[in-house]
Order: structure tokens, then sequence, then C-alpha cells
């Protein structure tokens, strides 16, 4: 390996060389940095170069281990932090220009336990206006690219994040997810990621004036996005070490309890009358014979409405954002993204008032429903979307462009409704007329397993490989 590779180089691989000593931090985190100046001008997946405070923190940690200091499970693995979460001394701008003096106080939780597990942050990613957007630009930082090509948003609202960590920028890249922030930058880009189940992972911004609405909070998680399955295994059990800012975190080990028997899947390609691409169709098949190969046993059977919890779900939230958040994107807002959210309320129509007291008491029925069913099938494989992923700007095209991105997107938001984890894996490298494309696929887990979805995650990268070696190969090819 020269040290020109190590960008290259999985977090689980890179810690096996930080943590002997064979590689310093600070030579792991001057590759990153390498690859961030040189593939980022294109990108625009860091909006944010932190390479100074990286450098310095870097050589910190390894005069720390000089000194006799245990490195810690992540020492010297390059991170990039989402620009809507708290880092001191940085701007929580969240894509938005009225926001962009907003200096966080202190670091968040989820970048106090990276850093805390050695990790150095690197970069800060972009996100579109308010992080609400299935793509990623905002007139703050402009537009992020795919780095498979022009032809592919980037996802959103952890744009960045998901373009970032695969075109190389770091080994692990963090991200957040209200109705599929994690998942759709996973599957735009070809990553692999768990949105983590209902407080899993401890979540509070320090410069935030008000706490967030009921919905946001128990809809929204934070996370990591990676390019193996492994790197998910290796890095949240740092990532959900507890802190006392978020009073509803629970505090478990990441492994549960093995199972005694082979573990019941459950795999339906039900899309609820949304046209099922055939791409993805051989997604979700690889990803079957994948997981039937490993030893799980999988039934071709439907979950509990999925299309009714994930837009009840959906419709909640959008009745949370318009009492809560709607003078502020009116206020501070570009005209893209008021037209955007004017359409998500015609998609989704708000529940408001006593009718959305009704339908937070409903989702427990949902939840119900949904544990029952897991106590026969402990994973459910799915879409993430019936078809191939959309191309840049695709929301801002009214009720047709919205309804693709998000109106059949039901197997991701129902999972935050239902505080349910869900990992996304891609299962297949489509070549389409545009050019070659990942497909992902879900698997949502029992409460509380989400090294179950992982694991099953593992299973399918087995079989179908890293989309980042690919990937990798386009981008030489094209420097």
């Amino acid at each position: 390996m020269t040290k020109n590779d190590i960008w290259r180089l999985s977090a689980t691989a890179l810690t096996k060389l930080t943590r002997t000593g064979e590689l310093s931090a600070e030579q792991a985190v001057q590759r990153a940095i390498d690859r961030m100046h040189q593939v980022n001008p294109d990108l625009n997946a860091v909006a944010e170069d932190l390479s100074v405070e990286a450098l310095q923190k870097a050589r910190a940690l390894d005069q720390a281990v000089v000194r006799g200091a245990s490195p810690g499970p992540l020492h010297g693995v390059p991170v990039t932090i989402k620009i809507n979460v708290d880092q001191k001394g940085h701007a929580t701008s969240n894509g938005v220009v009225a926001l962009k003096d907003v200096i966080a106080p202190n670091d968040a939780p989820i970048v106090t336990n990276l850093q805390n597990a050695g990790a150095v942050v690197i970069g800060r990613t972009n996100t579109p206006e308010f992080s609400f957007r299935a793509d990623t630009d905002n007139d703050l930082h402009g537009r992020t690219h795919n780095p498979w090509g022009r032809h592919i948003s980037p996802g959103g609202s952890s744009g960045g994040a998901g373009a970032g960590v695969m075109a190389g920028i770091g080994a692990l890249a963090h991200g957040n997810d209200i109705g599929g922030s994690l998942r759709f930058p996973a599957a735009a880009n070809g990553a692999v990621t768990v949105k983590p189940g209902l407080g899993r992972v401890p979540a509070w911004n320090p410069s935030q004036p008000a706490e967030r609405g009921i919905l946001a909070q128990s809809m929204s998680v934070q996370g990591l996005i990676t390019r193996s399955a492994a790197d998910l295994h290796l890095s949240m059990p740092s990532v959900i070490a507890a802190d006392p800012r978020d009073p509803f975190h629970v505090s478990m080990p990441w492994r549960g309890a093995p199972c005694d028997t082979s573990l019941k899947v459950a795999f339906t390609k039900n899309t609820f009358g949304y046209a099922l691409h055939p791409e993805v169709e051989k997604a979700l098949d690889t990803a079957r014979d994948a997981l039937v190969d490993a030893g799980y046993l999988v039934t071709e059977i439907d979950p509990p409405d999925v299309f009714e919890c994930g837009r009840a779900g959906y419709r909640a939230l959008m009745g949370e954002v318009l009492t809560l958040m709607k003078d502020d994107i009116e206020a501070a807002g570009s005209q893209t993204i008021r037209n955007i959210f004017e359409v998500y309320f015609q998609e989704f129509p708000p529940i408001t008032d006593t009718d959305l007291i009704r339908m937070l008491a409903q989702r427990t029925h949902y939840a119900r429903e949904w544990s029952l069913f897991m106590e026969d099938y402990a994973l459910v494989l799915s879409p993430f979307l019936p078809q191939p992923f959309f191309g840049p700007d695709r929301d801002t095209d009214g009720a047709e462009g919205v309804h693709e991105v998000l109106g059949c997107a039901v197997y991701s938001y129902a999972m935050n409704f239902l505080g349910l984890p869900a990992a996304c894996v891609p299962a297949r490298l489509a070549q389409l007329p545009k050019g070659p494309q990942p497909i992902n696929v879900q698997i949502a887990a029992r409460r509380w397993r989400e090294d179950m979805a992982v694991d099953a995650a593992a299973a399918i990268e087995s079989r179908v490989g890293q989309m980042c070696l690919p990937l990798w190969d386009r981008m030489d090819a094209a420097l």
C-alpha cells in the first residue's frame, strides 16, 4: 500500500493500522484531506474545509499515544459532519443564508462521541435549505454533485455526506434522517447506512433557540453513511454512547442477543400501485438470494400496511411543519424552497389541530402492528424506492416531481414514523441509458436491533461488492 492509497481504506482497515501504530493519525487524516482537495472542487460535497484544525487534532492524538494514552476505537479515522449539526466554533447554517452566522457554542452529542472515539473531523458537508429536500442545493453553498455523474441527484438532505464519503472524502460521514435523509443519499451514491431507531443515538443542538416539535424529535435520528457495512459495526457503538443532554436517549449495547434459530425475513416487492422498475426488481432478487445463501429464512409476505402508515406519518409531520416552521421558511427560505414546500403540502395534506393529536395517538397502533409482525419476522426486505434514483432538481418540477421524489417513498418515512431501524444497502449496479447507477434496497429490523439490519446488509454486500470500487475506477478515468 502506498501513501496515496490510504484514503481508499475503510474505517475498519484504517483503524487496524492506526491503533497499532503502523500508521499515524496525522498520515491518515492528511491523505483524506489530499483526496478532499482533489475531488471536492468538482463535487462540492464539503461546504467547510477544516483541514488545518483536523491536522492539529490528528497530531494531538498521535502525541497522546506517545505519552501512553490508549487509542480510541476510531483513532485517526477522518470523518465529516453535516452543516445542520452543531460543531463548536462553526456555523450551523442548515443551508440557509440567514443562518450563516449561527455559530455553535458547543458540540452536538454525535460530534462529541465521534471525537471521543478518536475520529477527526476534516470538513462539514452540504445540505439543502432547512435540510428538507431529497436533493442537495442551496443559495449559501450551491449544488452538490453525485460522483457517479450529473445524471443522478446526490440525494438529500445528507447529500454532501453521501457524495463525499463515496468519493473518498473521509471513511465515515455523519448525517441525519427525518424521512430518509440518511437513506436517500446512500441510495443515490451506492453507500451503506442504517437509520437508527427512536432514541438510539443522543441528539441535541446547543445552538437551537427552542425545542423542536415532538414529531421532529421522534422521527429525526442521527447516524452515519459509510462505504461498507463493517464500518457501521465498527463506528456505531461509539456513536450511541449516552449523553445527558438527550433525556430520551435509550442506553443499550450495539449488539443484542443472538437469535436461537435462523432469522426469518419478510420479503416484499409491493409498491402500492407505483411501477416497480425492472432494475429495482433485479436488485431485490439479488438481495433476497444473498440472504438465503447466508442462511436467512426468506418468505415473500407483505408487512403491515406501509402505505397507510407512511403517508399518515408524513402528513402529520407536514402538519407540525406548517404550524412551527412555515413562518421561518417564508421569511428565510429561497423562492425555490418555498415553492417546494407548497407542493409538499399538496402531496401530503397537513394533518393539524385535533386531527394531529389523534394521529399522534394512532402512531402507537401502527408501531404495535409492526412489533407484533416482527415477532415472527425479525427483518423486512423491501424496495427503498420503486424506481432508480431521480435526477437533480426533480423535486422542483411541481407536483409530478415531488410525487416521484417523495410521494412514492413510503418505505422510507414509514420507518421514521414507526421509530424502527432500517438499513439501506446497494444490491445492483444498473447500466441505464444516462449512465451507471447503483440501486439500493432497504432492510427494516426489530426495535433496538440495528445490528441485525447491518448484518443483513453485510450479507448482501458480500454478494454484490462495495460500490466505491467501480465508482473510483470511473472517477480515476475522468481525472
